[in-house]
């Protein structure tokens, strides 16, 4: 059986390797789509395939994990931020981080559903999470005036998904990702009147 379906936390080489292989197996499905291959992502993590197959039996549980994975950083960035001295700044981090995070998201996306899984599946509580975060980080923003009041959560929610699609499909580098974001978050701020 393997060690992480025992119901007991992984020795820490094992939380190691575990953390290198979901890192790989996110480069190689970027890259490769669903040709990725399971030799490729245990060379790139430095293990051996059969470190792989005790954690994840099947290809597809590794993609389900890699999708957890890229969930669960989002959902712990947005719950330190929310500790934030300055709530502006932690909107504003946030949101970068997750524009930042989630590029290159269809490729992986893309690669689940070729291989018949449905890519939200098993994080759906964890998506409900998120944006319950996202909305105390936006709320704290508007109280301290970092925001305009008017924005909403569904506002927010699609200027996230449309940097990241734009910014996957015309491979944007990093200094346009944040021209790109320096627009936008002029948008967000209130409007200074003269």
């Amino acid at each position: 059986m393997p060690e992480s379906t025992v119901g007991r936390p992984l020795r820490a080489d094992a939380q190691r390797n575990r953390l290198k292989v979901l890192a790989a197996a996110e480069r190689v499905l970027a890259k490769d789509g669903s040709a990725a291959s399971m030799r490729e992502i245990a060379r790139q993590a430095g293990v051996g395939l059969a470190t792989i197959y005790r954690q994840f039996p099947t290809k597809e549980a590794l993609y389900e994990a890699v999708v957890v994975e890229r969930v669960r950083r989002l959902l712990d960035h947005a719950h330190a931020a929310a500790h934030a001295t300055d709530p502006g700044d932690a909107f504003f981090t946030f949101f970068t981080f997750a524009v930042t995070e989630t590029t290159g998201e269809k490729a992986l996306v893309d690669s689940l559903a070729v291989a018949g899984l449905d890519p939200k599946a098993g994080t759906a509580p964890m998506h409900r999470d998120l944006e319950k975060a996202t909305g105390v980080l936006l709320r704290r923003a508007q109280a301290a005036g970092a925001v305009r009041a008017e924005v909403g959560m569904a506002e927010v929610l699609a200027l996230i998904t449309a940097m990241c699609l734009a910014a996957d499909r015309q491979h944007w580098d990093e200094q346009l990702r944040t021209r790109s974001l320096t627009v936008v978050f002029d948008g967000l701020r209130p409007q200074l009147r003269p």
